[in-house]
């Protein structure tokens, strides 16, 4: 399978009060194409770290990552930025939307930033508007985003992230936000992307949401303690067996 993400002795270094906090410790570890990767590990181990660092969202002190067979430690901040919008896409937990901006036009905004999207104004709009049918939002397009649920508002932020058709995915706790039911909606919708080929890297504590992965990378202390490989999955009778598994594995990692 095609590389489409390679970490090579990636460190991230704060420098608080004079003391230096080795966030990220030489992390080593590769993404293929069409994979769905989760991050797990406890609180302050380095997770949101290394999926910011490693998407070149943050700065790295030491080491890099080779995105597409790019150099993202030797991109300048143009040419980073140009990376992120055209060939990346981003959902956080906190669903950042633009408050005097209907859902639609939120999502349409990377698409007519992006210099790269060379489709016609109808052409985006046609895009946004089918991602929206496809995650089953297209009623709320002219809505405020104070006038959606948070499962609403998350699918839309998804949306979003895939106007201008991304290579990769990144995903901090997309679904840490959202109760039970609007989680499953939302993981729903990232696994139906994952199968159409869109590769995704996930950062979660939540082991139902990593069970849906193809593989789970544990991290403690900025180090990559380990990683399990649970396969594609497939049905949901997989499932429960499936979080059992991964459940097994955590606790020997020391979850």
């Amino acid at each position: 399978m095609t590389t489409i993400l390679e970490v090579k002795d990636l460190c991230k270094t704060y420098v608080i009060n004079k003391r230096q906090n080795n966030i990220l410790k030489n992390v080593n570890f590769k993404i293929s194409e069409g994979e769905m990767v989760a991050v797990m590990g406890p609180s302050g181990s380095g997770k949101s770290t290394l999926l910011y660092t490693a998407s070149g969202m943050d700065s790295m002190t030491s080491g890099d990552s080779v995105f597409c067979g790019k150099s993202i430690a030797k991109l300048g901040a143009k040419e980073l930025a140009d990376l992120r919008l055209d060939e990346m896409g981003f959902i956080f937990q906190q669903m950042y939307m633009l408050k005097n901006m209907t859902i639609l036009d939120n999502i349409l905004l990377p698409s007519f930033q992006s210099k790269a999207n060379t489709a016609t104004r109808k052409e985006k709009v046609t895009r946004g508007q089918d991602l929206m049918r496809k995650l089953d939002i297209i009623d709320i397009a002219d809505n405020d985003i104070n006038e959606v649920s948070g499962g609403q508002l998350q699918r839309a932020c998804i949306c979003r992230s895939m106007i201008n058709n991304p290579k990769m995915i990144f995903a901090d706790e997309p679904t840490g936000a959202l109760n039970r039911t609007s989680s499953e909606e939302v993981m729903t919708e990232l696994g139906k992307l994952n199968d159409e080929g869109t590769t995704i890297m996930l950062v979660t504590h939540d082991v139902k949401v990593a069970s849906k992965c193809t593989r789970v990378m544990y991290i403690v202390d900025g180090n990559i303690k380990g990683e399990y490989n649970l396969g594609k999955y497939k049905k949901a009778e997989e499932l429960k067996e499936r979080e059992r598994i991964l459940n097994n594995w955590l606790m020997e990692m020391g979850w």
